[in-house]
Formats: structure tokens, C-alpha cells, sequence
């Protein structure tokens, strides 16, 4: 099997390699570090899986997924994130990843989820199976966060994590006033009126790291 690694993250790149490394029919054919160079090597890489970072530098991991999955449907993604599980694996396997990995668990759950995503099939967690379940008999209820678009998420999250309006508009590449607008969006959405209510909001949901 031929992977290629995106993360931006030299470190979490090396342990992952170490990782695979100890599995004789696997092989990393390529690194990426941001959103560019991954569209990059997928485009010029024969490879039979890609092993994505969901907080890429340069763009959002949905929209690479999504990218990705419109040139090469047939080929599966793993989504790799900091973040828990209930804040974006729904969305992620919705927008055609073929599973789900934390961080924190890669090391126990990395190569076994390669082997199924190769062979067709989607990895998901046992509490991530139990929650798409209950979503399926309609027994779940939809929380104010998960009503928030790909770009309002990233800004949340980044918000919450304490960033600067300014900060967070030079890393994505956005105006002050647009970010303004986001989060004036975002607290609406929500239903909170300051940027401590956002933090307590993300804590409560498990949505920061």
C-alpha cells in the first residue's frame, strides 16, 4: 500500500512513518505540509491512501478532503485531527473520508484503519458507530455547533483557542471585517454575546484539544 502523509507537523509526520515502517506491505511515497503541496503529490504520486491533518496551515482539511475526493472518489482518505471526535468525524465522513483517526489514539488504531479504508470499507470508532446509529433512528439531536459552515468552525475553534481577530485573519488569508462578520455569525449561531461565552461553549463540547 502506498501512503502519503499530510500534516504539518515534522514530528507527527516522523512518528507516523516509524509507525508504518514496522508494517512490511506498507509504504509512505510522499509528505506534504500544507494543503498545496498535498493536492500537489496526489496529483504526481501513485498512491493507494492519504493520511490527512484535519487543521492544515494553509486551507482547511474538509476543503482538501473535498478536493481531493472530487479528483479521486475511488481512493480513500483518513482524516487525522487533534480535535475529539464529536466535533467533526460526522462531518468529515460525510464529505467522503473514509475514517476517522484522534491523534492521541494513531499509534493503536492508525494501521488497522489503513487496512479497512484500503479494502473499501470506512473506520469509524465504537462510540463514533454508536452515535452514527442514533442519528440514523433519529434519536440525536443537532447542537448549535454542528449548524456552523467548514470556514465558521475553523474560526470558532480559533477564537475559542484565544486568537486575535487580527491573527486569525492573517492565517487565513481573510480581512479583519470578514472575520468581524464571522464571528458576529458565529456567537448568533451559537446563541452567546461575548467571546467568554465562546470558550466556556468549546470547552463544554469537548471542541478544543
Amino acid at each position: 500500500m502506498n501512503i502519503v502523509i499530510a500534516d504539518d507537523h515534522p514530528l507527527v509526520r516522523q512518528g507516523l512513518k516509524q509507525l508504518l515502517a514496522a508494517e512490511p506491505d506498507m509504504q509512505v511515497v510522499g509528505e506534504a505540509k500544507n494543503a498545496g503541496e498535498t493536492i500537489e503529490l496526489a496529483r504526481n504520486l501513485e498512491w493507494d491512501i492519504l493520511i490527512l491533518d484535519y487543521s492544515m496551515p494553509d486551507r482547511n482539511g474538509l476543503v482538501v478532503l473535498k478536493e481531493i475526493k472530487k479528483a479521486y472518489p475511488r481512493r480513500p482518505v483518513l482524516i487525522l485531527s487533534m480535535h475529539p471526535e464529536d466535533a467533526i468525524a460526522i462531518s468529515v465522513l460525510r464529505a467522503g473520508a473514509a475514517g476517522y483517526i484522534n491523534k492521541e489514539s494513531a499509534s493503536e488504531e492508525l494501521t488497522v484503519a489503513i487496512r479497512k479504508a484500503v479494502s473499501g470499507g470506512k473506520y469509524v470508532s465504537t462510540s463514533l458507530a454508536e452515535k452514527l446509529a442514533l442519528e440514523l433512528e433519529g434519536g440525536s439531536h443537532t447542537r448549535p455547533h454542528e449548524s456552523l459552515s467548514d470556514r465558521e468552525y475553523r474560526v470558532m475553534w480559533m477564537l475559542a483557542s484565544g486568537k486575535s481577530i487580527t491573527n486569525i485573519a492573517d492565517e487565513l488569508v481573510l480581512s479583519p471585517n470578514t472575520i468581524s462578520t464571522y464571528r458576529i455569525r458565529i456567537l448568533k449561531k451559537l446563541k452567546l454575546e461575548h467571546n467568554a461565552d465562546l470558550v466556556r461553549y468549546a470547552i463544554k463540547h469537548r471542541l478544543m484539544e
